[in-house]
């Protein structure tokens, strides 16, 4: 798969997050990276790097935005085909916005998206 039709896939799932929580997302962007950094496990297939709404503190100076990461890699190493590309993208976005609203792994894996 290009990785054009990789990134393709990523934005449609990045459309698919219902438009009353896209509109609290702020300043995070989305990247694609072939594979995971030094350090981390080779089948990660994102990562959420930034600090969670929960834990932000007010204030008046920018911030750099949040970060997260999807691994290419891993992420086409883990699926057959297409459909279940597109659905794990989908899982990985749900699961990495989901950190940046302050959700942990716990309560993604009781919701289904870890």
């Amino acid at each position: 798969m290009s990785p054009e039709e990789f990134d393709a896939i990523v934005d449609a799932a990045l459309d698919e997050i219902p438009e009353e929580l896209a509109r609290l997302v702020h300043n995070v962007v989305v990247l694609v990276e072939d594979e995971p950094p030094e350090g981390e496990p080779d089948d990660l297939l994102g990562l959420y790097d930034g600090v969670a709404l929960t834990e932000r503190e007010g204030g008046l100076l920018p911030q750099l935005p949040d970060r997260i990461f999807l691994f290419r890699g891993p992420l086409l190493d883990m699926c057959e085909d297409v459909e279940e590309l597109t659905e794990e993208i989908r899982i990985t976005v749900v699961h990495e916005v989901a950190h940046h609203f302050g959700i942990d792994d716990d309560r993604l894996h009781d919701l289904g998206y870890a």
